[in-house]
């Protein structure tokens, strides 16, 4: 069977010569005999994968010495206590809601200290980004956390908020590595890489070295503390080996095609096209103010229940997978991450305009 255009939020669509790559070395990795799958993490091989994996991530973000870079497993969701286990000395901290993850992570956040939502668009269902360029953040906040990339919604920071001093802790698990950052902006940096870096179960964290705690919230585990996994490279206990070796593969993919800068003007021409369609289009409706677009995950509707899941279902028929909306949210949503080439951009279009002919 013919590969998809696969438009799925996560796990995501990976480029073919990564998964090319992997399958070559399935059964004999580097002449060792043995797959990745099967290795030992204490190994000189994996060592090796794993610290190469790092300097490639330093070299595609600009990583500054004084960060760590973390390769953990409990995807961004454990993150949500993570953080706030290892940074909230004064008990208190400040967040920004812009969808369901940032909503998760307040949430969780309640529960270790006081959370302040200092900021919210869920009067227009999380169809922007509020203003943040004076929020009254407290004074003792311990961080202001966001998430820069709201999946679900489509929605995406183009303007990081003014912390006012204050430590910014990101999550960009839906558009880490679809464009360059300036590292040093952030205290915590992280995300799941299922939707745009590799496989299911790794969530990578680059924090700045004087965040990282010696002393936690007391009852946190071993396991949650940062200094851990700082002091043992990543390798505390079995790292998720395999998505790590795949991360690899795909740091690489993309230092070869041209790094972030690159990869942002690849992500605009393929989101551009689409967004064009639904600017003119008299059927489909994009729900999300046109300044805060997301250039990984778009979000549009026809109106009609009926008519979406009709369209789910024909387009997927046509090859064009994943494109149902999030199961509270309804309508439809192309993520169109690093790996989705711009020809599934440009089929999807196609179809679209077919459908909106048909369905007049």
């Amino acid at each position: 069977m013919a590969r998809v255009y696969n438009f799925s939020a996560g796990p995501a669509v990976l480029p073919e010569d990564v998964l090319t790559a992997c399958a070559e070395e399935m059964l004999d990795y580097n002449h060792s005999g043995m797959s990745v799958m099967e290795m030992s993490h204490r190994s000189k091989v994996y060592d090796d994968i794993i610290k190469e994996a790092e300097s490639d991530l330093r070299r595609l973000m600009d990583i500054p010495d004084n960060y760590k870079v973390l390769f953990l497993q409990g995807g961004a969701s454990q993150q949500f206590a993570m953080i706030p286990m290892n940074l909230m000395k004064n008990k208190k901290a400040a967040y920004i809601i812009t969808g369901e993850w940032s909503k998760k992570a307040w949430q969780e956040a309640q529960i270790y200290g006081e959370a302040v939502a200092v900021a919210s668009s869920a009067d227009e269902s999380f169809s922007y980004i509020p203003d943040c360029a004076d929020l009254d953040i407290p004074a003792d906040a311990d961080y202001l956390y966001i998430c820069e990339n709201n999946t679900i919604y489509g929605t995406k920071y183009k303007k990081l908020p003014n912390t006012k001093g204050h430590t910014l802790v990101s999550d960009v698990s839906s558009c880490f590595l679809s464009e360059p950052v300036d590292v040093k902006e952030y205290g915590i940096i992280f995300g799941g890489v299922q939707k745009n870096i590799g496989p299911a179960g790794v969530v990578i964290v680059i924090i700045r070295e004087d965040l990282v705690p010696q002393e936690c919230l007391p009852g946190t585990p071993t396991m949650l503390k940062y200094s851990t996994h700082v002091k043992a490279d990543s390798l505390y206990n079995t790292p998720p080996a395999y998505g790590i070796y795949v991360c690899g593969k795909v740091f690489k993919w993309l230092l070869k095609n041209g790094g972030l800068t690159a990869m942002k003007e690849y992500n605009e021409k393929k989101a551009a096209i689409l967004y064009d369609f639904l600017d003119e289009s008299k059927l489909f409706n994009g729900v999300v103010r046109k300044e805060d677009r997301s250039l990984m995950n778009v979000c549009f509707n026809t109106g009609s229940k009926e008519l979406d899941d009709q369209f789910v279902k024909e387009s997927k028929a046509a090859g064009l997978d994943n494109l149902k909306g999030y199961r509270t949210v309804g309508g439809m949503r192309a993520s169109i991450y690093n790996a989705m080439p711009l020809a599934g951009v440009e089929k999807l279009v196609e179809f679209m305009k077919d459908f909106e002919e048909r369905n007049k």
